[in-house]
């Protein structure tokens, strides 16, 4: 085994705030469910999707790998693969969902729906029922592909066959066709159905953009993070952080391109009931959330990003990583807390707790995994070669 891989065991400092952040954030989830209902089920169905787009995404991103044959990535594959351990928290979450649903999303009232043409038009899809079933089902398969594809990469560390290197291969396709389905399903039910009188044809591509941007910061938030505990000395070097970097560079591009391309198209056709959805967020206080994310989440990283030296600094890549996914929590709360609050962003308590209760679970569970599995796919047969990988 390559030196300074093995298991790694969060620090007990940081176990023990991924521990009382889980407590204390449900337990203030559910006493605002009491005294402030809407703020808390908005923050949760926020914080809902934010994190299960970085579990599924790990997911994405290593299959992404298996597909290529990427070598250049073995050194980090399985941090993307860990992400994965959250998985059977999204399909716990959906299920807590279920008791909020009224709160969060109109046609889910039937009174609603009597007396709303576009929302009756609608409701053969947009019933609580065929909700609950689709949202269900999806992080399910996502689990069963997971545990397969995740379950063949841990198995290989033991005898480096590349048998299971040929499994994964052939797993990947059909997994990411079902990814781009299902996560788009995801987003159009859960995130643009609180509008329902709204509707974008790419909005779950633009939901996939800020995925793999924020699963790409976390990917490389961790290996610069075990690379300053020692743990990667000899296995990552300053080449793989430049290739980490280049990703975030051009999923930075990625997520400007597709957001532009949204707003454009429906500023060009000028539509009633299209129009509103922006017209919300350029008043009051989301015109400045709106300005945050032109300037932070597209400038900022571009800037930071743009020399080659920075793509291979640690402690900048960090903090630009940091930012990110900074930067895409703010987007997600963009595109969920305006159906609720018209005037600006409420970020408050509620907000706070909710949140550090999702970070506390999501921490909880990828160290787990990590403190059980390598930290390193040592089985690959693409590592030794990936070790000493080096730009011209």
């Amino acid at each position: 085994m390559i030196a300074n891989t093995g298991v790694f065991k969060a620090p007990h400092g940081l176990n023990v705030f991924f521990k009382i952040s889980a407590v204390a954030g449900f337990v203030m989830f559910i006493v605002f469910t009491r005294l402030e209902p809407s703020r808390a089920w908005s923050s949760f169905v926020h914080n809902h999707f934010f994190f299960t787009s970085l579990a599924i995404g790990g997911l994405f991103f290593s299959a992404i790998q298996w597909l290529t044959g990427a070598m250049w990535s073995a050194p980090v594959r399985r941090l993307g693969e860990s992400f994965t351990a959250y998985l059977p928290f999204t399909a716990v979450s959906v299920l807590v969902l279920y008791f909020g649903i009224h709160h969060l999303y109109d046609w889910s009232h039937a009174e609603h729906v009597k007396v709303d043409q576009v929302l009756a038009g609608k409701s053969s899809y947009l019933n609580v029922t065929f909700f609950m079933i689709r949202n269900i089902v999806i992080p399910v398969v996502w689990l069963l592909f997971a545990r397969k594809m995740v379950g063949n990469s841990v198995a290989q560390d033991s005898n480096g066959d590349p048998i299971f290197t040929k499994k994964n291969r052939i797993l990947s396709p059909p997994f990411l066709i079902l990814f781009g389905l299902t996560f788009t399903v995801v987003s159009f039910d859960q995130i643009m159905s609180l509008d329902p009188h709204w509707f974008s044809t790419i909005f779950g591509v633009y939901c996939f953009s800020g995925l793999f941007y924020s699963t790409l910061a976390l990917i490389c938030l961790f290996t610069v993070y075990l690379k300053s505990k020692g743990r990667l000395d000899g296995i990552v070097n300053e080449n793989h952080l430049h290739d980490l970097g280049k990703f975030m560079f051009a999923f930075t591009i990625f997520w400007a391109y597709i957001g532009f391309s949204q707003f454009m198209l429906i500023w060009y056709a000028n539509l009633p009931e299209e129009t509103g959805y922006f017209l919300t967020r350029f008043h009051g206080g989301w015109l400045y959330v709106s300005i945050f994310l032109l300037v932070g989440k597209f400038f900022v990283p571009f800037f930071l990003l743009l020399r080659r030296g920075a793509k291979r600094n640690a402690s900048r890549l960090a903090i630009v990583a940091i930012f990110m996914l900074f930067a895409q929590w703010v987007d997600v709360l963009w595109l969920v807390q305006p159906e609720f609050s018209h005037a600006g962003p409420k970020l408050g308590l509620v907000e706070l707790s909710v949140t550090l209760g999702f970070v506390g679970v999501f921490g909880l569970v990828v160290f787990r995994f990590l403190g059980k599995h390598n930290i390193v796919a040592v089985g690959d047969p693409r590592l030794a070669e990936a070790v000493s990988h080096h730009h011209q």
